[in-house]
């Protein structure tokens, strides 16, 4: 959602560096994958398509910390019921 962001901190060697990546508009999250060693952050589009993608070598990263926008109207728990299966009547 927009708003949503990740900061990535990494070993530069001698210091440290924070990249943040941001749903800049609205429609677009923020996906983190690590594959074969690299963290990915990227902002996609409500359609899947990759807008930006921000690389790292995952043994020089030292944080990374998703910052979810708080939601106001409780759009997160919408549809939740408790149940496992959600609507589904039981037999």
């Amino acid at each position: 959602m927009k708003g949503d962001r990740v900061e990535i901190v990494v070993d530069a060697g001698d210091t440290t560096r924070t990249y943040e990546v941001v749903a800049s508009r609205a429609g677009r999250r923020v996906e983190t994958a690590v594959r074969r060693g690299v963290v990915e952050v990227s902002e996609v589009t409500r359609t899947g398509a990759v807008v930006r993608t921000a690389r790292f070598m995952a043994n020089r990263v030292l944080a990374l910390v998703e910052q979810p926008v708080p939601r106001e109207d409780g759009s997160e728990k919408a549809g939740r019921t408790g149940r496992p299966f959600g609507d589904v009547p039981e037999a």
